[in-house]
C-alpha cells in the first residue's frame, strides 16, 4: 500500500471493528464538524519528539512508561512522576512518561449488550458514547464534543502543573507520598528521594546548579533540566469519526527550511493505539493508523499470528522507521512463555524496529466470588517478571511496562480496592470497600508502588551483575 492512496477518510470503504451506531447520523455529522473546526490539543513537534524518543527507547537509551488511570476529572500527574523517579533510579535511563490521559474515554467491549436484572440493554461503551445508567445508553454525539472539553481542561491543568516547577527534583518529597500507609514501601521511597537529595546538594556545592535554576520557580528560578519533564498523552484509537475529526494536515516538524514535505497528524493525541479487538489487517483501523504520523501501538495478544504480526508492522511502518510503533504484550502468565518468544523471534527476521512493552492487566481479569472483575497482583507482577526474562533469553530487551493504576484517595485517606494482593494483602472480602471502576480493576496507589520498586530493583541488580530470585518478587507474591 502506498501513503499516496490514504486519506484521513479512506477507512471508510474498511469495516469497522467496534463501530457505534448512531440513532441520528445527521446530528453525528454536525457534532463532528464542530471538532474538526476546534483547535488542535497536542502539538506536530510534541509529536516528533515523542517519536525521537521511542526511537532512543529502541536503542536501550531510555524506557518506556505509560500509565491507565485517569478519569476524566481528575489528574494524579504527581503519581506518575513518582513512579518514573522509581524507575529511573533503579534503570539509570531516562523515562519517557506516556499516559492515557485526556482522551477519549471510550471503551470496546465483547458484546454490544448486557443484561442488568431483567433487562436486555446496549453495553456501557464509555463517556464519550453513552451512559453508565442503564436507562442512558443510547449512543450521544454531544458526549463527543463533551470529551473534547474535558480533554482541554485536563491538559491545561497538565501543562501547568509540569511547567510551573510541580515536577522539579529539588522538592521529590512533595509527590503524592502523605498517604502511602506501607511502612517497607515509604522507607524504600524514602531511600531514594534521600539519595536524590544527597546527589543534589552535592551538585549544587560544586556550582553544577547554581543561579536561577536553584531558586524556587515561584521565586523567579528557571526550571532548568531538573524542574520540568516531558509527558505525553495517549488512548486507544477506537472511534474512527472522532479521530478523523481531530486529524489536521501540517508541515513536516521539524523538517529542514524550505521542505514543502507535509503530513497527517492526528491531533487529540500524541500517541494512540490500536486494540486488540481492532488490528484486522483488512479492517478500518489499520487503514487509519497507516496513514498518520503519530507514533502508534498495537496490542499483542495470544491470538495473533506470527506472520499476521510482521504483516501488520508493513503494513504501518513499510520504511520501518524508527520510533514509529510500539508493540504492547498481553497475554496472560499463563500463556505468555507459549507465545513471546515466537513473536519477538518473528520481528528480529522482519528487521522492523519496535518498542517493545509490558501491559500485564489486561490478560489476568478475573471474577471476585461475588462478581466483580479484579486482578491478582501476583499473577500481574508474574507475567512481568516472565516478560523480562524471556526478552533476555531471546536476545531482546523490554522497553517498558503499560499498567492500569489510580492514585485515587477517598476523603479519609484510602485507596481503591480492586485488584487482589499485593504489599497491603488486599482479600477477596476487602474488595467491595471502596471498589469505584465502571470498566476494568485498576491497581491502587500502594499496588503501583510495588510494581515500581520491584522493576527498580530488577534493573538495579541487573546493572550491578547480580543474579537470583528478586527478593521482592516473592514478597510480593509472586507466582512461580
Amino acid at each position: 500500500m502506498e501513503k499516496t492512496d490514504w486519506t484521513p477518510s479512506s477507512w471508510k470503504s474498511k469495516h469497522a471493528a467496534q463501530a457505534v451506531n448512531y440513532p441520528d447520523e445527521q446530528h453525528l455529522a454536525s457534532i463532528l464538524a464542530k471538532i474538526n473546526a476546534l483547535p488542535p490539543l497536542v502539538t506536530p513537534s510534541e509529536i516528533e519528539r515523542l517519536r525521537f524518543q521511542l526511537a532512543a527507547v529502541q536503542r536501550n537509551e531510555a524506557s518506556f512508561d505509560a500509565c491507565t488511570h485517569v478519569p476524566k476529572h481528575i489528574c494524579k500527574t504527581g503519581f506518575d512522576l513518582s513512579f518514573s523517579l522509581i524507575l529511573i533510579w533503579g534503570c539509570r535511563l531516562p523515562v519517557v512518561r506516556v499516559g492515557r490521559i485526556a482522551g477519549q474515554y471510550a471503551k470496546p467491549r465483547s458484546s454490544g449488550t448486557e443484561r442488568i436484572g431483567d433487562k436486555e440493554v446496549l453495553s456501557f461503551r464509555g463517556d464519550n458514547v453513552n451512559g453508565l445508567d442503564p436507562n442512558n445508553r443510547t449512543p450521544d454525539p454531544e458526549r463527543l464534543l463533551s470529551a473534547y472539553f474535558h480533554s482541554t481542561a485536563t491538559l491545561n491543568h497538565v501543562r501547568a502543573l509540569l511547567t510551573s516547577g510541580f515536577a522539579s527534583l529539588h522538592h521529590p518529597r512533595d509527590w503524592s507520598l502523605s498517604h502511602v500507609r506501607s511502612p517497607s514501601l515509604r522507607s524504600e521511597f524514602e531511600k531514594i528521594t534521600e539519595g536524590l537529595s544527597d546527589a543534589l546538594e552535592f551538585s549544587r556545592t560544586i556550582g553544577v546548579d547554581s543561579g536561577r535554576e536553584s531558586a524556587a520557580f515561584e521565586r523567579g528560578g528557571g526550571r532548568g533540566v531538573l524542574g520540568e519533564v516531558d509527558f505525553y498523552t495517549s488512548h486507544e484509537g477506537l472511534m474512527l469519526d472522532y479521530e478523523q475529526a481531530m486529524t489536521r494536515e501540517f508541515p513536516l516538524a521539524g523538517s529542514y527550511a524550505g521542505s514543502q514535505e507535509k503530513v497527517y497528524y492526528n491531533t487529540s493525541a500524541h500517541f494512540l493505539w490500536v486494540g486488540d479487538r481492532t488490528r484486522q489487517l483488512d479492517g478500518a483501523h489499520v487503514e487509519y493508523f497507516r496513514g498518520i504520523r503519530n507514533p502508534i501501538g498495537i496490542k499483542v495478544g495470544a491470538t495473533l499470528g506470527q506472520r499476521e504480526l510482521t504483516d501488520l508492522l508493513q503494513i504501518v511502518n513499510p520504511d520501518k522507521e524508527p520510533g514509529r510503533v510500539t508493540l504492547i504484550t498481553r497475554y496472560g502468565a499463563s500463556k505468555i512463555q507459549d507465545h513471546l518468544p515466537g513473536h519477538i523471534e518473528a520481528v528480529k527476521n522482519s528487521g522492523h524496529p519496535v518498542v517493545w512493552v509490558c501491559d500485564p492487566m489486561h490478560g489476568n481479569t478475573l471474577s471476585s466470588g461475588t462478581g466483580l472483575k479484579t486482578r491478582n497482583f501476583g499473577t500481574i507482577i508474574s507475567e512481568l517478571t516472565s516478560c523480562i526474562t524471556i526478552h533476555a533469553s531471546c536476545g531482546s530487551r523490554l522497553g517498558g511496562v503499560s499498567l492500569e493504576f489510580t492514585g485515587e484517595l477517598n476523603d479519609e485517606g484510602f485507596s481503591v480496592t480492586e485488584c487482589l494482593g499485593g504489599s497491603m494483602e488486599l482479600s477477596e472480602e476487602q474488595l467491595e470497600l471502596r471498589y469505584q471502576s465502571f470498566c476494568d480493576p485498576r491497581l491502587n496507589f500502594e499496588q503501583s508502588l510495588d510494581v515500581a520498586f520491584l522493576v527498580s530493583n530488577y534493573f538495579k541488580d541487573e546493572r550491578r551483575g547480580r543474579s537470583g530470585e528478586n527478593d521482592i518478587y516473592a514478597a510480593l507474591g509472586g507466582r512461580k
